[in-house]
């Protein structure tokens, strides 16, 4: 499997939990999606914005609110990647428990690099 990340590097790991079928996220999957088309939504007004050619500053709140509804969403999949993924690695046990980690310590790193 190929991802972009934001810095638009591919990367062809295959996250486990794909192969696993159960995300942490999935109990909240139709209130997860809910917020995403709200921030669909705001990224669309910052392009109405930019066309009607609102004044700058104007547009860089809009777009300081919409970087803080995605940073939102981020920690909380993070969490639920946490309390659900990485803890049934660690009920598991053995190197599962270490791969986990270090995949929520490298998605920690991004969204610091954000």
């Amino acid at each position: 499997m190929s991802t972009t990340e934001a810095t638009g590097a591919t990367t062809t790991e295959a996250p486990s939990e794909i192969s696993a079928g159960v995300h942490g996220y999935h109990k909240q999957k139709d209130e997860h999606l809910k917020r995403l088309r709200r921030i669909e939504g705001q990224i669309r007004g910052l392009q109405r914005l930019v066309d009607e050619d609102v004044y700058c500053i104007d547009i860089l709140t809009q777009v300081s609110a919409s970087t803080k509804a995605l940073q939102s969403f981020a920690l909380q999949l993070l969490e639920e990647h946490l309390r659900h993924c990485v803890a049934d690695a660690a009920v598991k046990g053995g190197g599962e428990i270490d791969e986990k980690v270090e995949e929520a310590t490298k998605a920690i790193a991004r969204l610091l690099r954000t």
